[in-house]
């Protein structure tokens, strides 16, 4: 068998595009700074190596042997019908507001992320059908107890980053000067725009149009956990 042999930087940036992901997603995913996987796009391949080999070809789904050297196949091995098919399809956590937090974005009782999950197109298509794009989807980890009874803190949340406008009314997710939230937006004539909690605990309150308000994205499924 001949292999062609590529650069580490050309192997890294064809499997994040398999699994499409970004720069961003890799050394956060890793647990590293964005100065470590520089390293490797400038091809320093002493620099991956060992556990943070395995973490890398973990996220990317490939053969870390592969990775490493471009020798092998760059598939993961498997001996059962569990491997990934071709039309598996990462949605990805939304790490737009996650980046941004360094700036001054809050989200109140943050437990942690889910950093995303697999899915096929068959799932995207019967669960989702009303998208904008399997690829404006993204996961939200929820977080506080303002929404409990729809989710709870902790719980993932499906939303569509396409939606960046209130068209219609729904549960979006959303910030107001530099805390985000989670809520049910209804437009009120003359009024504004009314944010309404799931929990009765919290009041409602209005978002005028002299609020630094912007919409992330719309959410279109939640699930609920239950502590067994």
């Amino acid at each position: 068998m001949i292999y062609f042999m590529t650069t580490l930087k050309e192997r890294l940036l064809e499997a994040m595009q398999d699994a499409n992901l970004n720069k961003t997603d890799l050394w956060k995913g890793c647990g590293l700074s964005s100065g470590a996987i520089t390293h490797w796009f400038n091809g320093e391949t002493h620099t991956l190596k060992g556990e943070n080999l395995l973490k890398a070809s973990k996220i990317l789904s490939v053969n870390p042997n592969w990775l490493a050297t471009g020798l092998g196949k760059k598939e993961i091995q498997s001996n059962n019908n569990n491997a990934q098919s071709s039309d598996d399809f990462t949605i990805r956590e939304y790490i737009d507001v996650r980046g941004a937090m360094g700036t001054g974005i809050l989200l109140r009782d943050q437990p942690g992320q889910i950093t995303g999950f697999k899915v096929n197109a068959e799932w995207i298509n019967k669960n989702v059908p009303a998208n904008s794009g399997k690829e404006n989807l993204a996961v939200v980890t929820g977080f506080g107890d303002s929404m409990r009874g729809m989710f709870n803190s902790g719980d993932p949340l499906l939303i569509d980053t396409g939606v960046r406008s209130l068209d219609f009314d729904g549960v979006y997710f959303f910030r107001v000067g530099n805390e985000g939230f989670i809520k049910r937006l209804q437009r009120i004539p003359g009024d504004g725009i009314r944010a309404i909690s799931t929990n009765k605990e919290y009041e409602s309150w209005t978002i005028t149009k002299d609020m630094d308000f912007e919409v992330f994205g719309r959410v279109l499924k939640v699930w609920n956990s239950e502590d067994f």
